[in-house]
């Protein structure tokens, strides 16, 4: 006796009205809240025959990727389990209006503290593609870091060629040492901080390495087949070459903004930046495998991390090979060709190939009308060293790092929180200067006081200024790439060059049509660069260096941008659970 199941003409409304409802609101159907948990804990990892209990999210080294789609929101719950302060950045978020989730520690909110926690919550605004997440307090970020993926909205393609499989490529850094006590020993002395032991990709050292051929990435492909290499550079101090042998990339993507296509063997990226790339594998599997190799772009003084790490790209064997006898031989190791450690040549004419896809699609709204003009310089500096003390910077000076020569002194007071309830009092002064206050032949001679002065000045914009900012690097302890991060917007790079920015003749070859759009830039050595944007986002909005010994040393700043008219240009209330200090 069996019982039927014919719907009942009610349910069948239903049905139909959910289908109505859903096809006249597509997006609203389709954007959805994603929850996430970050456990932030102490873990044992071994690299390199050497076993540290290190802080990690979820007892992951790199952390778990966190995915969305574009217009998606995000509440994701950030719990400390460790003694350290923490504080979660999303690199590369816009953070529109939502400003109490962007995360560094005492610009835009106090640390999550021992045994508290913290929903960072926020909506994805007209962005897709890759960007990461990482701690951005003291150096945790070593180790606290992982990728955020953001697809395209459902039923939109991508406008290149759909891969057969997306991987997530991390370039990070391996230290032996605590990173914490490396920079609070720099700190108290002076000097520079001890260099990193080992590069990984994927938290991985790689068969370069002592003691690490069981630590090796290998990315496995099938042949004649279309991957999307997520590139991300999570290490602390070093911009990196990298590629793989006998195979060409096609540039697509940079810091989560489409780009013209084009082919390079090579790339360069810095800390702070992703990069897309489409890996097209070769059409018969070759009896070879080939190494993917990444090793440091170094324009400065200091001494550094000069080894190389490498991966290994292999390609599966299909059933007819493993019967095959000559799939037990041992197969050859192709090495690719890096550029040499200090090829600047090499860094700028791949800088320069990058370009919006500026189309109707995707168009590239660079400010033609500025309101607002700056020249910042950036460069290295010196502290004087404290009486009775002997100290390791350049003749017995403190190493230091400023923007127009001030140093940053953080706040023990979030700045956002100052400026949002009106008591800058004793926290910042809104009077960071806008040239710098002693001009000088930035890129020659340095001069002979090399000392920097200390303060937090921030610059005050009203809502919708049109920015346009000229980052001049400086030769004081020795010119030096800069990779320059600004939080919540992207910006548009319009002009690069050597030696010192001229304001009557550089302007005219400004590139306003389509200049790459991103939001970690890197200052070239000896040079200067061009950025423009509009300040369309309420908050206070840091600005740093994303070499983490330059930012500790104070090569760092932000911006204050004024709440508009209209509802929906002011910063919303704080949430409830925010940090406190």
């Amino acid at each position: 006796m069996g019982i039927s199941f014919l719907p009942s003409p009610a349910f069948l409304g239903l049905l139909l009205f959910s289908f109505v409802t859903f096809s006249l609101h597509p997006k609203s159907a389709v954007a959805i809240t994603r929850h996430y948990k970050l456990d932030v804990m102490l873990q044992n990892v071994t690299r390199l025959c050497h076993t540290k209990s290190m802080v990690t999210v979820n007892g992951k080294f790199p952390g778990p990727r966190i995915v969305a789609r574009e217009g998606d929101r995000l509440l994701i719950k950030v719990v400390n389990h460790v003694q350290n302060n923490i504080s979660i950045h999303w690199h590369g978020i816009r953070q529109l209006r939502s400003g109490w989730a962007d995360g560094p520690a005492y610009i835009t909110q106090c640390p999550i503290q021992t045994g508290q926690s913290y929903v960072y919550n926020y909506t994805i605004v007209g962005q897709r593609g890759t960007l990461w997440w990482h701690a951005h307090i003291s150096w945790l970020r070593s180790t606290l870091h992982g990728p955020l993926i953001i697809l395209p909205k459902l039923g939109t393609p991508y406008p290149f060629v759909k891969p057969y499989k997306e991987v997530p490529v991390i370039f990070g850094e391996w230290f032996n040492a605590d990173p914490e006590a490396i920079i609070s020993q720099a700190l108290q002395t002076g000097g520079g901080p001890n260099v990193s032991d080992a590069y990984t990709i994927n938290g991985l050292p790689g068969p370069l390495y002592n003691c690490s051929d069981k630590d090796t990435f290998k990315l496995r492909v099938k042949p004649g087949k279309t991957y999307l290499l997520r590139l991300i550079n999570a290490a602390l101090n070093d911009e990196l070459f990298f590629s793989i042998a006998n195979h060409t990339f096609t540039v697509v993507e940079a810091d989560a903004v489409y780009v013209k296509p084009f082919d390079t063997k090579t790339l360069l990226i810095a800390p702070g930046q992703t990069t897309n790339v489409l890996l097209k594998t070769k059409p018969h599997r070759p009896n070879a495998k080939f190494f993917m190799t990444a090793r440091p772009y170094v324009t400065g003084q200091g001494t550094f991390d000069n080894t190389t790490i490498a991966g290994i790209l292999e390609y599966k064997e299909s059933h007819k090979t493993i019967q095959s006898s000559h799939s037990t031989k041992k197969l050859p190791l192709f090495k690719p060709n890096l550029p040499p450690l200090n090829d600047t040549s090499f860094a700028t004419n791949f800088t320069r190939k990058l370009r919006s896809l500026a189309n109707a699609q995707f168009p590239a709204n660079v400010p033609q009308k500025i309101d607002r003009q700056f020249f910042f310089t950036v460069g290295l500096g010196t502290h004087s060293c404290p009486q009775n003390q002997t100290c390791q910077g350049p003749n017995g000076t403190m190493f230091a790092a400023s923007v127009n020569n001030v140093s940053f002194a953080m706040p023990t007071t979030a700045l956002l929180q100052a400026h949002h309830f009106g008591q800058s009092k004793g926290v910042y002064t809104p009077d960071f200067p806008i040239n710098p206050l002693t001009p000088f032949n930035y890129t020659g001679n340095p001069p002979n006081n090399t000392i920097v002065s200390n303060g937090t000045k921030l610059v005050v914009l009203p809502f919708n200024t049109t920015v346009e900012l000229i980052m001049q690097d400086t030769s004081i302890l020795g010119a030096e790439s800069h990779p320059l991060h600004l939080h919540g917007f992207n910006f548009f790079v319009v002009g690069q060059g050597f030696g010192n920015f001229d304001p009557n003749k550089d302007p005219a070859n400004f590139n306003l049509v389509d200049p790459i759009e991103r939001n970690t830039v890197g200052v070239p050595s000896g040079g200067w660069v061009a950025i423009r944007f509009l300040a369309d986002n309420p908050g206070v909005w840091f600005m740093h260096c994303h070499l983490e010994v330059h930012t500790s040393w104070g090569l760092k700043m932000a911006w204050i941008v004024l709440d508009g008219k209209l509802p929906n240009q002011k910063l919303l209330p704080p949430p409830a659970d925010l940090p406190r200090c």
